[in-house]
């Protein structure tokens, strides 16, 4: 891609989309007709550089409208913002939902990752592209993990044009969203042809098998509460935590999530009142909140869950962290994967809005605070917190180097809360109950609920509602483990596997570090003496080679390494093996001492596990 702007032009259906995202050009250097605008004048400095954090939802009109992104398109939308095309190109080619080559107006995406693969999702993508050649206007992709465990093999339908619209399928079909459970190639390639013709996906409800349990303190309004009536979550305890956090005052606040003991849910596990102290407390302004809704860890489904069953929960929650930091713009980076979360996380975000909820006077308080929502496009990265900021402002999503950390500078170099939907969903309790009564629930080091994501080999697949301290064998008795168990695998691609006679660990952050393992975000996946474990190995290196970004040479290289070491033990056996493994131990740890952030770090974990408390190669 050329640095400079080129000749190639935009056609009429790109022009309008980016448009309809930006208003109308308002000089000929932008694009404008000449007859309409003048060259006298262009936007520069400041003007410009405020204006590049549109360049993903840019390139997501571009992508929506017509499905690809031409040589054309990304030109005008580069003239529009005053970006490089070189640095747009390198946007764009950076997220795996975006193509810069011409394809069909319709793409499915087809999952083939761990809870998938192990239902048959190999099985399901071959029967697709059998049945959808290029003479069907359908492009068939593999995919890595879509967030629809609980129903796998499961399959995405994703249509570009004015009116597009996304399906996805699990066992059935629905439109504009997640659907069904195990999905069936003619119910995939029904949603494919006429997404707009699938049946309507199923509710967020049957994700959670507990359900309906007012008992529950954070899945309680899932399948209980309209997720689209304001009304309704009023009446069900909805905004009682906001109004007392204005009694509170925003010191009162984080004074209450600190005696909490609330933990991030994330998987990093860091003092959620610590870090919205240290925001709170920093004099350089303006304080930003960003709610990390980018889950893309293989087996998580939680966050897709609670958006998609009680969006106006998330919508108070992230008023409150704001209040208590002083931000008074927040960010939602809502997963691209997620169609049925972002439309009714939108329709929360207007009702809110509309009622004085949201806005210049929130409930009649004189604090101002309103959510803009990001949408990601297919790049596990971006669930690192750095990642995401840059990919909100524009650039590839890489991470920063830290220090300094995000309370310091974050966002726009600007001090940052980060927090997963989870932790913020988790502080309407703190409010509510109080800091001490929250504070018994669980244990001492390991305080509340915690939300697990359920799948594999098990009859009730799902999200399921535990205190701390519940063990593993009584979460994967509520979910049906099945007769055979060989594994299970606890915190998704980046956390360990752990054998069947190891039940007893107790799900705590404390409780499973010291059985050498880790909790991760709560992905707990169950794996029977059906699944070819080395296959399960061999995909998550590939998940990792695939979603690396280059940044650094020790996760770059390493996690290729990785690969191609598994590709020759799954070949051979004996001495040859014994090398490699020698071999994946020495990159692994490389990968965790020199990599740039958690991916690199983490992306040797389950391999490892699995040779040394499975003995998977022997």
């Amino acid at each position: 891609m050329d640095l400079r702007f080129g000749d190639s032009k935009p056609t009429d259906e790109e022009r309008a989309a980016v448009d309809a995202l930006l208003g109308p050009p308002e000089s000929s250097w932008e694009g404008a007709d000449r007859s309409d605008a003048d060259l006298r004048w262009a936007r520069g400095g400041r003007a410009a550089r405020d204006r590049r954090d549109l360049l993903l939802p840019g390139l997501h009109a571009l992508n929506d409208r017509v499905g690809w992104i031409s040589e054309g398109g990304l030109d005008y939308l580069c003239r529009r913002l005053t970006v490089p095309p070189s640095e747009a190109y390198g946007v764009a080619t950076f997220y795996s939902m975006f193509s810069v080559r011409p394809r069909p107006a319709t793409v499915l995406h087809v999952c083939t990752d761990l809870a998938c693969a192990a239902a048959g999702a190999p099985r399901l993508c071959e029967a697709a592209e059998a049945r959808l050649g290029p003479e069907s206007g359908v492009t068939v992709e593999r995919s890595p993990c879509l967030g629809l465990c609980e129903r796998a093999p499961a399959a995405l339908v994703v249509r570009a044009g004015e009116d597009a619209a996304g399906a996805t399928a699990g066992g059935g079909v629905t439109r504009a969203a997640a659907v069904s459970a195990p999905a069936a190639p003619d119910a995939v390639v029904r949603a494919a042809l006429a997404p707009e013709n699938a049946p309507e996906e199923p509710p967020a409800a049957l994700a959670v098998p507990q359900a309906p349990d007012p008992g529950l303190l954070l899945l309680g309004r899932v399948g209980t509460v309209d997720p689209a009536d304001l009304d309704d979550y009023r009446a069900h305890g909805g905004y009682t935590a906001l109004r007392r956090a204005f009694g509170l005052g925003p010191a009162g606040v984080i004074r209450e999530v600190t005696d909490s003991g609330l933990l991030g849910r994330g998987g990093a596990a860091f003092p959620t009142g610590r870090k919205w102290q240290a925001t709170a407390s920093q004099p350089d302004h303006p304080h930003y909140l960003v709610c990390n809704a980018d889950e893309s860890e293989p087996g998580t489904f939680k966050d897709r869950v609670l958006m998609e069953g009680d969006p106006y929960a998330l919508v108070e929650a992230m008023t409150i962290a704001a209040y208590a930091t002083g931000a008074r713009h927040g960010y939602l980076y809502l997963r691209g994967e997620y169609p049925r979360a972002l439309e009714r996380m939108e329709h929360a975000i207007a009702q809110a809005r509309a009622r004085g909820l949201l806005g210049d006077d929130v409930l009649g308080q004189g604090f101002s605070f309103d959510i803009e929502i990001r949408r990601g496009a297919g790049a596990y990265i971006c669930g690192e917190e750095t990642a995401l900021f840059n990919s909100i402002e524009g650039f590839r999503g890489e991470p920063r180097s830290k220090p300094p950390f995000p309370v310091e500078k974050g966002l726009f170099g600007k001090p940052t809360v980060a927090n997963n939907v989870e932790t913020l969903v988790n502080v309407l309790p703190v409010l509510t109950l109080g800091a001490q009564a929250y504070a018994a629930i669980g244990t001492g080091a390991s305080t509340g609920p915690k939300l697990f994501c359920v799948s594999g080999s098990v009859d009730r697949p799902g999200i399921y509602e535990l205190p701390f301290g519940a063990t593993l064998g009584e979460l994967l008795t509520l979910a049906g483990v099945r007769d055979g168990l060989r594994a299970v695998l606890l915190g998704g691609a980046a956390g360990g596997f752990v054998r069947p006679d190891e039940l007893d660990i107790p799900l705590t952050f404390e409780g499973t570090r010291e059985a050498g393992t880790t909790l991760g975000s709560g992905v707990v996946m169950a794996f029977d003496d059906t699944v070819p474990l080395p296959r399960l190995l061999l995909r998550i290196a590939e998940f990792f080679r695939d979603e690396s970004c280059g940044q650094c040479v020790p996760c770059r290289v390493g996690t290729v390494r990785q690969e191609e070491a598994l590709h020759r033990i799954a070949e051979r056996t004996g001495a040859d093996a014994a090398a490699d493994i020698t071999l994946l131990r020495e990159v692994g740890r490389a990968m965790r001492d020199a990599s740039i952030c958690g991916l690199g770090q983490t992306a040797w974990n389950a391999v490892e596990s699995a040779i040394d408390r499975l003995g998977a190669y022997e």
